[in-house]
């Protein structure tokens, strides 16, 4: 699949409206460990992404391949348990195609999470973080190749890649709720290794705040789709470099399933309100 066209967007979009289930508003994007939050959903509709036309499937451990319909506080969404990575081998184009299918399901809101490493060094493993802004550090973008206006404009801005809006609401309700919600840029990267130590002081002196291999592309896609976009960052270790210790994608896994009952009480309250 070398170029997404909109006959694919809408033949998916049009196999997933057949099955029944809501009409969603808000699309979600869960990372590594991160699912957890799929329990939480009534009324809801299961569809194996193999069963999708044209969608990718997931090749990582705590990626989970489905597409899920319900509610949330009663609120209509549709959300990925398991996304797709350009290291996997998939163009970013790719990566980000549920993206474009949730915009044709009629999806206004976009939230992404994901679990990333620790560059700030007052954060701590199990810190959440509200993502700012970005910096694509992949060396690619899922809008190269000839553009159709019925997507969207051929140049995006990307000034507020992540709504100010709801950066405003996700803050508010965390202090509501009693969840303590750091800020800080993401620096998205190709992946699969871990970055260097010396990739890490690049990073900080760029001015990144955590750093994984997600998220960027789908954020690019959702504002050419004029998506608003909402991110959270779960700091599942400290970075390479910063402590005395190799990375593994276990601590990855075991740091979301301390943190996910922060993660899931400020989700459950921000989604109604998006």
């Amino acid at each position: 699949m070398s170029h997404v066209n909109l006959g694919m967007i809408e033949e998916a979009a049009a196999f997933i409206q057949s099955k029944g289930g809501v009409k969603p508003e808000v699309g979600l994007i869960l990372g590594s460990g991160l699912g957890v939050l799929a329990d939480l959903l009534v009324d809801t509709l299961s569809i194996p992404y193999s069963d999708i036309p044209h969608f990718p499937v997931s090749t990582v451990e705590g990626h989970e391949g489905e597409l899920l319909l319900g509610k949330i506080q009663g609120r209509p969404v549709v959300m990925m348990k398991g996304r797709f990575h350009m290291y996997e081998g998939y163009g970013p184009e790719v990566t980000a195609f549920p993206v474009r299918v949730m915009k044709q399901l009629g999806v206004k809101s976009l939230l992404v999470t994901n679990a990333a490493g620790g560059i700030d060094t007052s954060f701590e493993p199990g810190d959440l973080m509200l993502i700012t802004d970005h910096l694509n550090m992949t060396g690619r973008n899922p809008l190269i190749g000839p553009n159709d206006p019925a997507l969207g404009v051929r140049f995006p801005d990307m000034s507020e890649a992540y709504s100010r809006r709801l950066r405003k609401l996700a803050l508010e309700t965390a202090e509501n709720h009693g969840v303590m919600l750091k800020q800080g840029i993401y620096a998205g990267l190709l992946g699969p290794t871990y970055e260097t130590p010396a990739e890490i002081v690049m990073l900080r002196t760029l001015g990144a705040h955590a750093v994984g291999m997600s998220t960027v592309s789908e954020v690019i896609v959702a504002r050419h789709a004029g998506l608003e976009v909402l991110g959270i960052s779960c700091i599942s270790n400290m970075a390479a470099g910063i402590l005395d210790q190799p990375l593994s994608h276990e601590e990855v896994m075991e740091t979301a399933e301390k943190v996910r009952d922060q993660f899931l009480k400020l989700v459950m309250a921000v989604i109604p309100a998006m």
